[in-house]
């Protein structure tokens, strides 16, 4: 069965301009992760999970896969690179303008459907969500980085998250990462040691939820999910749903 994370708290001042969407009719998020699931990558897709409003990918995925998730459900699906299958990530390297919203996909072959979401900052249905790709640095890499560097990629995100707590009441609800923040949900090995400036980050700008990937989980009773002051922290390796449910 898949995990459903259910979200029915009221809405507080950051939530009060309405994500009227939200309110009225609730939201389902499906956010995957790192292995293509057989229960995604299914004709019955569209049975199991068409009423899903948005797709959200924390990386390690081909751009087929976001093909096929896409032309099945017809939803948006954003999305970051991770420290795999990167063989397009410098297609998708060219840094937009913060502020654009309802930006088109890349018009080119496999992935054309799915936005990349690294450094970015846009508004879905009256969701806020954000992105960050990449590793931890571990052996030098393309997409890996140290905390400073981390930091430095954070920075492009500053204009738009200004922006939505002047117009919106808040920074941001979503953060979609790979790595997931240090000490939570993650590793001791080198390579899946998380980020300690994700920790300032959701101290910062407090987002409701960060999704993140990288950590695979091969025991099906593996928690996924861990709180750090107002963030819920969610593995969404094979595929996790969140339910935004109305609380009107």
């Amino acid at each position: 069965m898949p995990a459903v994370i259910r979200d029915v708290r009221r809405h507080d001042i950051a939530w009060h301009d309405a994500i009227h969407y939200i309110q009225e009719h609730g939201m389902r998020l499906l956010c995957i992760a790192d292995h293509v699931d057989p229960l995604i990558y299914s004709t019955t897709l569209k049975e199991r999970y068409g009423k899903v409003d948005l797709v959200l990918s924390a990386g390690d995925l081909t751009l087929e896969y976001y093909d096929f998730i896409i032309s099945t459900l017809n939803r948006r699906l954003y999305f970051v690179f991770g420290n795999h299958h990167l063989e397009h990530r410098r297609q998708y390297g060219k840094v937009r303008d913060p502020f654009i919203t309802e930006e088109k996909s890349v018009p080119w072959g496999n992935g054309a459907g799915a936005v990349c979401l690294e450094g970015r900052v846009v508004r879905v249905r009256g969701l806020i969500i954000a992105g960050l790709g990449g590793s931890i640095w571990y052996n030098g890499g393309e997409n890996q980085f140290t905390d400073f560097a981390m930091f430095i990629n954070m920075l492009r995100l500053l204009p738009g998250l200004l922006w939505h707590r002047i117009f919106h009441g808040r920074f941001l609800d979503v953060l979609i990462t790979h790595s997931p923040p240090y000490g939570i949900n993650d590793l001791p090995d080198p390579c899946h040691t998380g980020f300690k400036i994700f920790l300032w980050f959701m101290r910062t700008f407090k987002p409701r939820y960060l999704v993140h990937g990288h950590v695979h989980l091969y025991d099906r009773n593996a928690a996924r999910e861990a709180k750090y002051g107002a963030t819920t922290i969610i593995n969404a390796y094979d595929h996790v749903l969140i339910d935004l449910e109305s609380t009107s």
